[in-house]
């Protein structure tokens, strides 16, 4: 009669041994290894960077296209249609020129003193309703987030693109404006060119910023234009700022210095060089176009890592 023998009872190597071999389990891992063994990846993670440079690009007719649906749009219930794109920058100028110009009297120290303005005006509004339209790019349009998977920096720069399409219909009214006030034309006009080209990266770059933050704090969309109408002010659209900050103004002269490294006035400033003949190099903050381009960097680089580095996040919660 054979007899049964018991196994003997584990030792704590043999335990620590199979425990260390053996594979591990649980509905995460396989999860992974059922994900892995497919060659499936995790819907919505961050691309690299070169990589997502590369799926905005392939996105180009896209943003193109939305940012002229918006733009055909925006005043498609007004009787004037898209007359406003063109009337609302001239109504806000005439605003402008009656507090500033008549009541204030600051149009005594400006040669030209209503293409100055206007063109200020144009100007600053690009700036202005690129970052309004970019702190809400994300956070008022979550229906498309979350239904379509598309790099998200196509909305802010598609919204800066639009702005710059309404620069464009309004800057047929300032050339009527500068003909009209007797500023002929010249070849300086085609330093118009690359200055909006410049201000196009620093807006959009900015944007960005404003998307990421605006998506995350809606808040701000309520905030910004209380910050926006401070940074007009300081920007010189209405005044001369180098009458204001001259030696007989009283102000110390790093207050000078520092509203000319304003990025608002780097653009405008050079808008107004390539535009006006009484507008000239003196006049400039010094070396304008090396912070035009300074500025133009620093915002659109930084502002694309910044927003890139949150796009998973963009449509949750």
């Amino acid at each position: 009669m054979s007899q049964v023998l018991d196994p003997p009872p584990p030792t704590r190597a043999s335990t620590q041994a199979a425990t260390a071999t053996a594979p591990p389990s649980g509905p995460g891992h396989d999860l992974a290894a059922l994900a892995a063994r497919h060659g499936l990846s995790v819907s919505g993670a961050r691309p690299s960077l070169p990589q997502y440079v590369r799926q905005l690009w392939a996105r180009r007719h896209f943003i193109g296209a939305f940012s002229t649906a918006k733009l055909t749009a925006q005043y498609s219930q007004a009787k004037l249609g898209q007359l406003w794109q063109v009337m609302t920058p001239l109504l806000n100028a005439a605003v402008y020129y009656f507090i500033f110009g008549l009541l204030l009297d600051t149009r005594r120290d400006v040669a030209d003193f209503v293409p100055f303005l206007v063109t200020g005006v144009f100007v600053w509004t690009f700036t202005q309703s690129s970052i309004m339209a970019g702190t809400r790019a994300i956070s008022g349009n979550l229906g498309l987030v979350r239904a379509l998977h598309f790099p998200r920096a196509a909305l802010p720069v598609s919204f800066c693109l639009q702005q710059l399409q309404q620069l464009l219909f309004s800057m047929c009214a300032l050339v009527v404006i500068l003909l009209a006030f007797g500023v002929p034309p010249g070849p300086s006009w085609l330093l118009a060119v690359p200055a909006l080209v410049l201000q196009f990266v620093f807006n959009a770059g900015l944007a960005m910023i404003m998307a990421r933050v605006g998506s995350k704090i809606p808040d701000m969309a309520q905030l910004m234009p209380f910050l926006l109408r401070t940074w007009m002010y300081a920007s010189g659209v209405m005044f001369s700022i180098e009458h204001m900050t001259g030696p007989d103004s009283g102000l110390p002269s790093w207050v000078g210095t520092a509203l000319q490294l304003n990025p608002a006035v780097v653009y405008i400033d050079l808008m107004r060089f390539a535009l006006i003949d009484s507008f000239g190099g003196s006049q400039l903050p010094p070396h304008v176009w090396a912070l035009a381009v300074g500025w133009a960097l620093v915002a659109g680089i930084g502002g694309f890592i910044y927003f890139w580095k949150a796009e998973e996040t963009y449509g949750r919660g």
